[in-house]
């Protein structure tokens, strides 16, 4: 199994790119969070990657971050959900976006990514609430003392104070979180609660 690639970028063509290590050619595709933040040809490019068998083919697919490949492996395992619309969900948002439409139950964000219906996104967002939790603990577990993103921690604190995701959702629609801390935006939606 391919699990990384170190190498010297030869060619890019949204969303396919070669990347050339040790005199061989690796054809990789990326979604667009990704290719966005290739540099010019000829630059060394580090990706984490994810090689898929079929029958008729072998794909290899490249991510800036292990946070991309965990999401996108993880989006695989939906039923009807492929690699064309896991590298979709990957070129639309951002990881912390998908689980925040995921937190929140936010389908009208996902059924506006190409290929994604309203059945597909209800079905990611059940398949995918168990799987995002494992993996923010986890996540929790390597970052140690690290604080995780105030909007996050305060979406999390409400839903353990009982608040339901649509509930969450519009507590926090018109908070103003720029720079803030996860307490105040906590204390600006339990304001907005109780008016």
């Amino acid at each position: 199994m391919i699990g990384t690639l170190r190498g010297l970028l030869t060619a890019k063509q949204a969303p396919q790119i070669i990347l050339e290590c040790n005199g061989v050619g690796y054809q990789v595709e990326t979604p667009m969070s990704t290719f966005l933040e290739l540099p010019p040809i000829g630059q060394e490019v580090f990706l984490y990657t994810h090689l898929q068998v079929r029958e008729d083919a072998q794909i290899l697919y490249g991510f800036a971050s292990n946070e991309e490949k965990a999401l996108f492996r993880n989006l695989l395992r939906v039923g009807g959900v492929g690699a064309k619309i896991a590298l979709s969900v990957l070129s639309a948002m951002s990881v912390s976006d998908f689980r925040r439409c995921v937190r929140l139950e936010d389908t009208a964000m996902l059924v506006k990514v190409p290929g994604i219906g309203r059945k597909t996104a209800e079905r990611l967002i059940i398949e995918m609430r168990d799987r995002l939790d494992k993996a923010a603990v986890g996540d929790a577990i390597v970052a140690g003392t690290e604080s995780a993103e105030p909007m996050h921690e305060a979406v999390d604190a409400l839903a353990a104070l009982g608040y339901k995701p649509v509930e969450v959702k519009r507590l926090l629609a018109h908070v103003e979180t720029g720079g803030k801390s996860a307490e105040e935006i906590i204390r600006l939606a339990l304001k907005r609660a109780v008016n």
